[in-house]
């Protein structure tokens, strides 16, 4: 019954995709924020027909959910440009991960030790959770027509390719966390980093090579063309992440690294097929993710926290990242409104989801940790859906009247 359900909002909400097909990104709404609704909509605080325990007290469903939408989102990334357009951007994209993304765990820590008045190692699990920039969320921004008209091509470049890196290299900063609270102590903290890093590296290198050479091999042979380089890719993306899985190693992170070795090694022309996949992710296969994020958001562990829940989501979405944006915008080369547009739109989403559930596997289940970062996601899902299409613009008019203005 919870699936037939399930399967049956999922499938009304890709037939209202579907109808409002390229509208959707002139509109202020989101896919993610549709499936949001419609699972608040059918749990049981609600209309109360989808029975599922919230989830601070189960979460392993959602884990593994958004750990395979995840992994196939990052290989979007990976394959989004071509590798030329990659390289240049890695010193950016480094300052990003290496200074931004642990300041953002710093600065949502210290939010949530202020307005929360939780203890320092529960602020830090909370901090280190929602510090990745979301790629699912971000792609919404950055692909499509309207995106690519509007929207400088390295600005969309960093922020994609932030969005694929950061939520792997994010997994160091929460093993910290869980030292700090006491899960696992500080040498097997950092034993743990080291191997789920490197080792996730030499999964994607090697198996990123080994797909790329097997679709080469199959194109000079005339054994594949456009549909299987497709479904080969996310196939590919699995593929790593279970390898990964087995071996213990940051299996978000190698697939994001299989991806990019993948794109120098493969023929090139699998990258046409993957605004397939960048479509098919952003329109439909977030929608059961989201739908069941909704149907199990923990109204009442909300209603125990109070306003200082709400203000905490908040300043969140306002200091979390705009603020560190602006103080790098020159080794970034960013201007003011770049810094402000690539600061607002870096979004909270299913990485998010991904180490808070995780952290609740290693520590057990702490619902200020969960509730408060639960809430941080859907807040920020709403946000940007609704400023998606209106920030765009803004964007846009500010570019062109700094060009219509007479030179000095």
């Amino acid at each position: 019954m919870k699936t037939d359900l399930l399967l049956t909002t999922v499938g009304v909400l890709g037939v209202i995709v579907a109808a409002l097909s390229a509208k959707m990104r002139r509109l202020p709404i989101s896919e993610p924020l549709l499936g949001l609704v419609a699972g608040a909509l059918i749990g049981s605080q609600l209309l109360d027909v989808f029975h599922m325990a919230p989830l601070t007290s189960e979460h392993s469903l959602l884990h593994e959910v958004s750990r395979v939408l995840l992994a196939v989102s990052v290989m979007a990334v990976a394959l989004r440009y071509p590798f030329a357009d990659v390289r240049r951007c890695w010193r950016p994209v480094t300052v990003l991960v290496l200074v931004a993304m642990p300041v953002m765990a710093v600065a949502t820590a210290a939010l949530g030790w202020l307005i929360l008045s939780i203890p320092i190692a529960t602020a830090a699990l909370l901090g280190a959770a929602v510090c990745p920039t979301d790629p699912v969320l971000a792609s919404t921004v950055v692909t499509g027509e309207d995106a690519e008209r509007d929207i400088p091509a390295r600005n969309r470049q960093l922020l994609s390719l932030e969005s694929g890196a950061n939520d792997g290299l994010a997994l160091p900063l929460v093993l910290a966390a869980i030292a700090l609270a006491g899960g696992m102590d500080a040498g097997a903290a950092v034993r743990e980093s080291l191997w789920q890093v490197f080792g996730a590296v030499a999964v994607g290198v090697a198996m990123g090579w080994a797909g790329g050479k097997a679709l080469k091999w199959g194109d000079e042979y005339g054994a594949t063309d456009t549909a299987p380089a497709l479904f080969f890719t996310v196939v590919l993306a699995l593929g790593i992440l279970g390898v990964s899985g087995l071996l213990h190693t940051d299996g978000v992170l190698a697939v994001f690294v299989g991806g990019l070795v993948f794109n120098v090694v493969g023929t090139g022309g699998e990258r046409a097929a993957e605004v397939s996949i960048d479509e098919a992710i952003n329109r439909f296969a977030v929608l059961p993710m989201f739908v069941l994020v909704g149907a199990t958001l923990p109204w009442q562990s909300w209603l125990d926290l109070g306003w200082r829940a709400v203000a905490l989501a908040l300043a969140v979405l306002l200091l979390r990242r705009i603020p560190i944006l602006l103080v790098l915008g020159r080794p970034l080369r960013l201007k003011i409104r770049d810094a402000l547009y690539l600061g607002w739109f870096g979004p909270v989403g299913v990485s998010a989801l991904f180490y808070l559930t995780l952290e609740a596997d290693r520590m057990g289940v702490d619902e200020t940790v969960l509730a408060a970062g639960s809430l941080v996601l859907v807040v920020s899902t709403v946000a940007f859906g609704l400023s998606g299409a209106g920030g765009r613009k803004l964007y846009a008019r500010s570019a062109e009247s700094r060009q219509d203005q007479p030179a000095e």
